[in-house]
Parts: C-alpha cells; structure tokens; sequence
C-alpha cells in the first residue's frame, strides 16, 4: 500500500524521516567520520555547498576529528551528531546536505 504525501505532510514525513535517522545515528558510540570518498573530494563538495566555510574551516587530518568536528559545531552552529551525519552524506553523496 502506498501512501501519497503532499504539501506541508511531505515535509512532516521528510521531518520524522531525519528524526529518526539522526537518531539511529546516535547511536553509534564512536563519534568519528566514515567517509566513503577521499576527504579532499568530501571538503570541495562541501565548499561547493557551504561558500562561507574556508580551506582552514575543513582542515582536517585523519585521527582527529574532534579539531575539525568542534571547529564546525562552532561555524554552523549545528549539533556534533549533525554536523557528522551532513559529513558523511555528502561522502556517500546523499546529500542531506542544505
């Protein structure tokens, strides 16, 4: 059975939809970011997404993603777990990203 979403209850949907997937990431007890592309291609899509963040905002080396995750929380004023889940969308090119 399909059911057929429109107007303000896509958005509800698409609202509930990353609830529970920022949720499930939650989850996860690492903290840390699984990218599944090279970090240089991740740090230009996201630049090409986010024209106000800089080459030294996504200075990143792997091993320490806290630096990197702590500078971001500051810049996008985002949560860690968001700023993690956008990370790793854009990574697998799922674009949660906006």
């Amino acid at each position: 059975m399909a059911v057929i979403l429109s107007g303000n209850n896509r958005e509800k949907s698409f609202g509930i939809v990353f609830e529970q997937f920022v949720q499930t990431f939650c989850m996860k007890s690492d903290n840390k970011i699984h990218l599944e592309a090279p970090w240089e291609e991740v740090r230009e899509r996201i630049k090409e997404r986010n024209i106000d963040l800089t080459d030294s905002d996504l200075e990143y080396e792997p091993g320490k993603e806290d630096e990197l995750l702590s500078r971001l929380e500051k810049i996008m004023n985002k949560s860690r777990t968001e700023i993690i889940a956008y990370i790793e969308s854009v990574s697998a090119n799922s674009d949660m990203a906006g």
